[in-house]
Formats: structure tokens, C-alpha cells, sequence
């Protein structure tokens, strides 16, 4: 890709180097803010603004109930309530290292990914008489915290709806060439991409059609596939409309980033038996076949991954 002249996002938060962090379905009391602790922290606090007693009750019972308290929770993260979707990491349980992180080249290159995002999806709703509201992609660091839960590394890349916040590990980007053999900076910037699509499935009511639907949310069938199908194609979409700056065989990059996170490649890797009725995203062939209806017609209408008898 040719970013160069490209502008850089201004729509980045940062949670790298917070030491992780406890989202509204809170991280487990072993190291979390949560606990006595933050609440002796808490009432300290609050007397010395001359708070009086009884409110102070009331906030540590807050406290208390809103953080999880630290007592009662296993040590181990929550993952991100049902109501998130993200890319699917390939590599379950894989923690990136923590600390912070200063700007760098992969932080520039995000920036102005999610910028042509921005550009292309507020063009596409200009278009047709709606007004596109940006998304914040939340930069962290082994774990962080999102309007749907935890967020940790080991679940990769995820859009939260709650927040309408995309939340990415940039070494999610690391394992995707390395270990699934799906490198360049085209493969990474799909996987952004994909999870703006949520964003505008959010936007355009396609999450509540989804809860609607009927169908079972797991399975080869089922909505949560057809939603992850969905932001393949719009991934798609956002490609065509950047085909200016694309070099010759990114497209190709795409493609093998959407064949190695394939549900069935993914199962068959672990060594197990290739399962439709647990698939949660597509199989690699269903992947590549939407990003491609995408980036093929250039149209979101291409993408009624709902309407279509044959995922």
C-alpha cells in the first residue's frame, strides 16, 4: 500500500502501558484495580473532598458491584460479552508483551489506514443521503478494557457496538505473518477493515437484523457467520475504493489473510476435526469469496450476506 500521502486518524485512544485494565465485565480480582484496595482508595478519596458517610457506603457498594470487588472472580480476564465481534485471533492464548508501546511505524500505518476507512465509508453514506459517524480504534497491550468487557490479546482484534470502539494488539499483526504466513502491510489493513465493516453494520441496523434473524448465532448457517461474512465483503469494499494507492499483489495478501483465519483451516491446524456447528466466522473459501464480492463490485449491496442462500 502507498500511505505516504495519506492523513493520519485522529480518532486513536491509547491503553498501552495502563498495566491492563477492567472493562464494564471487569478483569479477575488476582490483578485488577478492583477489590479492597480501590475501595479503601476510594472512601480515602472521598473524605478528603468532605464527603459524608453515608454517600461513601453507597459509592464502595458501587464500587464494589460495578468492578467485580476482586473477592469472588477467578484470576483469569473475562472475554468481551456476546454483543462484541472481532476478527478471530488464530492463535488462542498467546498474550502479547505488556508496557507501552511509543509511536511507530505500525501506529503511523494504523492511523492512516483507519483514516482511508473514514474517507471511504463517509463518502459511501454522503451517497446516499446519511452521515457516517467515525469509530475510535483503542490501541492496548496484552489486556485492556471495553464498553463489552475485557479486552485481551488473546481474542484478537474486536469491534464493541456498546461503545462503537474497534480495539486492536498490533501484534495481532506479528502472529498473522509469522506463524498463519500471511504478511504484508495490505493483509494488516484488512484486518482493520473487517472491523470497521462491523462499525457500519452497527450503523446501518444490520447488528439488530442479525439479533432478529431467527437463526441459531453459532453454526456454517448461523448469523454470527453471516455478520463476519458481511464485514469481509465491506472489507472488500473499502479495498476497491483504494485501489489507487494499492500495489500490485496486495489484493492477493488479503486473500491469504482470509484463508489462514478460515473456521475450518483454524480447526484443522489445532488438529481437530473440522466441525460446521461450532463455526463462528466462515470457512477460508466463504472468506475469500465475500471479500472478493466486495472488493469486486465496490457496492455494499453486494453484501446481503443475509438475503443469500449460498454463504
Amino acid at each position: 500500500m502507498r500511505l505516504d500521502d495519506e492523513r493520519e486518524s485522529s480518532n486513536i485512544e491509547d491503553q498501552r502501558g495502563e498495566g491492563g485494565g477492567m472493562g464494564l465485565g471487569g478483569l479477575g480480582g488476582g490483578g485488577g484495580g478492583g477489590g479492597m484496595g480501590g475501595i479503601l482508595g476510594l472512601i480515602f478519596a472521598a473524605r478528603g473532598l468532605g464527603i459524608g458517610l453515608p454517600a461513601i457506603i453507597i459509592l464502595a457498594l458501587g464500587y464494589f458491584f460495578f468492578f467485580g470487588g476482586g473477592g469472588g472472580h477467578s484470576s483469569a480476564p473475562t472475554a468481551p460479552d456476546s454483543s462484541s465481534v472481532g476478527f478471530q485471533n488464530p492463535a488462542p492464548g498467546r498474550a502479547a508483551p505488556g508496557g507501552a508501546q511509543g509511536e511507530n511505524k505500525t501506529d503511523v500505518f494504523v492511523r492512516k489506514v483507519l483514516a482511508t476507512t473514514e474517507d471511504t465509508w463517509g463518502q459511501i453514506f454522503k451517497a446516499n443521503g446519511q452521515t457516517y459517524t467515525q469509530p475510535k480504534l483503542v490501541f492496548y497491550s496484552g489486556e485492556g478494557r471495553s464498553g463489552c468487557g475485557a479486552a485481551q490479546s488473546a481474542m484478537g482484534p474486536f469491534y464493541c457496538p456498546n461503545d462503537h470502539k474497534v480495539y486492536l494488539d498490533t501484534a495481532f499483526f506479528d502472529e498473522l505473518s509469522r506463524r498463519f504466513g500471511a504478511p504484508g502491510d495490505f493483509a494488516a489493513a484488512y484486518v482493520i477493515a473487517h472491523e470497521i465493516g462491523h462499525h457500519v453494520q452497527t450503523l446501518t441496523g444490520q447488528m439488530t437484523r442479525a439479533q432478529r434473524s431467527g437463526l441459531s448465532q453459532e453454526g456454517a448457517g448461523g448469523a454470527q457467520v453471516r455478520i463476519e461474512l458481511q464485514a469481509d465483503c465491506y472489507a472488500g469494499v473499502w479495498g476497491n475504493a483504494n485501489k489507487a494507492i494499492l500495489d500490485p499483489g496486495d489484493v492477493d495478501q488479503a486473500l491469504r489473510a482470509a484463508t489462514a483465519i478460515g473456521d475450518d483451516t483454524l480447526q484443522r491446524e489445532a488438529g481437530r476435526r473440522v466441525s460446521p456447528d461450532s463455526f463462528t466466522h466462515g470457512t477460508s473459501a466463504q472468506r475469500s469469496h465475500w471479500f472478493k464480492a466486495g472488493y469486486d463490485s465496490g457496492d455494499p449491496g453486494a453484501c446481503d450476506t443475509f438475503g443469500a442462500g449460498t454463504l
